[in-house]
């Protein structure tokens, strides 16, 4: 049984005491997110992170989802991407072709992973053209209150230091208004070359889900979640805001143990 609560900015934080109620109801609202976007415009533009959250969305693979998801209309992309060979062990994009995409009848023409060849700038230099190419085909909608792209669903994982994609706390990619996808060569957490969504491009999808299991994120989840107020670091997971999207926490028991439960009820 979950603890669910919606919150007064539009959020929703749904708490999980076991993982296996988290991993199905999270594949019940992919589904159902894509029967609704295929339905609307034909076609399901999802991006989606690395980590654990490959493991979690692998419960998509399982019946029934395998059968009745319109897998022929799926278009993948990654929110953030390590700038490594596609068959390295750190790859984003092979930890998803491993743990999802070989599982499932998507179209291989439709999985747009990053150019590995080139540098981390040219990288993302590469990936943002690839997304204006199909903004313009409208295969990724355009959001009404600004150029960017508007996913139909933008999935995360969130670090014990609360970064999202490969924006982390303090780094001036935070303040990346411009580009769509921006490059890190310094990121603090290894290897430390990355492409990455900026926030205005997570924040103009029209449903963003963050996905956190694990007490040793209880602590950046609290900080993410609650109203802190000002004494305290805005954590990159709290900037996550959607303009005119909704916004779904999805999280275990342990992640959510220094949440104020106050604010929740079944």
């Amino acid at each position: 049984m979950a603890l669910s609560g919606a919150k007064k900015d539009g959020r929703e934080v749904k708490i999980y005491e076991y993982l296996d109620e988290l991993r199905t109801d999270l594949a019940d609202y992919i589904s159902e997110l894509s029967e609704a976007s295929v339905k609307e415009r034909g076609v399901f533009a999802i991006a989606i992170s690395g980590g654990s959250l490959i493991s979690i969305i692998g419960k998509l693979c399982e019946a029934p989802y395998s059968k009745t998801v319109d897998w022929s209309k799926w278009y993948i992309f990654w929110v953030d991407e390590r700038v490594l060979a596609k068959n390295h062990a750190d790859s984003n994009y092979k930890l998803a072709k491993d743990g999802f995409l070989s599982k499932v009848p998507i179209v291989p023409s439709h999985v747009h992973s990053i150019n590995d060849t080139v540098s981390a700038e040219k990288a993302a230099e590469d990936y943002e053209f690839v997304i204006r190419q199909l903004v313009r085909t409208r295969v990724i909608n355009v959001s009404d209150v600004s150029d960017c792209p508007k996913f139909d669903l933008i999935l995360l994982g969130m670090g014990p230091d609360g970064h999202i994609a490969s924006l982390f706390p303090d780094h001036s990619t935070l303040d990346e208004k411009d580009e769509w996808v921006t490059f890190v060569t310094d990121s603090p957490k290894p290897p430390p070359e990355r492409i990455t969504f900026t926030l205005p491009v997570i924040n103009s999808a029209s449903n963003v889900a963050v996905v956190v299991t694990g007490s040793s994120k209880a602590e950046a989840a609290h900080l993410a979640i609650d109203d802190v107020g000002p004494d305290y670091p805005s954590l990159p997971a709290k900037m996550v805001q959607p303009t005119k999207g909704k916004l779904v926490w999805y999280l275990d028991n342990a992640a959510a143990s220094k949440l104020d439960c106050t604010k929740f009820s079944d």
